[in-house]
């Protein structure tokens, strides 16, 4: 029993704002946590990436919430995966000395998180250790 939230900004395109290797040291504060404690530690970190996580987070959450049709809070549910990977880099070009023009980068990231229930994995587990 598991559900699955990916950010979406753009109705074309699935870019986040953001290098993706800022927003991986938010996501692996959360990975494996329950989702009080993982709601928890995005509130009080101050990466400016641990806004769209949470934001991901509470989409899983709800998702979780309509597929099942049961309430989160009693179902045991923990961040069972959750991934960023790299988007679209959008390239710039910035004036330099003596007529040279230097790259920037400005990269993208698509984030992708997946909540299930512990409950229901341990009955998966029961089953086929038996």
């Amino acid at each position: 029993m598991e559900a699955v939230a990916k950010l979406i900004n753009n109705p074309r395109t699935n870019n986040n704002a953001g290098s993706p290797r800022k927003a991986r040291y938010v996501v692996d504060l959360i990975r494996g946590l329950d989702i009080d404690k993982a709601l928890n530690v995005l509130r009080f970190t101050q990466k400016e990436a641990a806004a769209p996580v949470e934001k991901v987070l509470r989409s899983a959450i709800k998702n979780w919430e309509q597929k099942f049709e049961m309430d989160a809070a009693d179902s045991n549910l923990f961040v069972k995966e959750c991934f960023v990977d790299g988007g679209k880099t959008m390239r710039r070009f910035q004036p330099a000395p003596h007529g040279r023009a230097y790259r920037i980068r400005k990269r993208t990231n698509h984030i992708t998180i997946k909540v299930a229930s512990k409950t229901a994995i341990d009955n998966t587990s029961k089953e086929t250790k038996e």
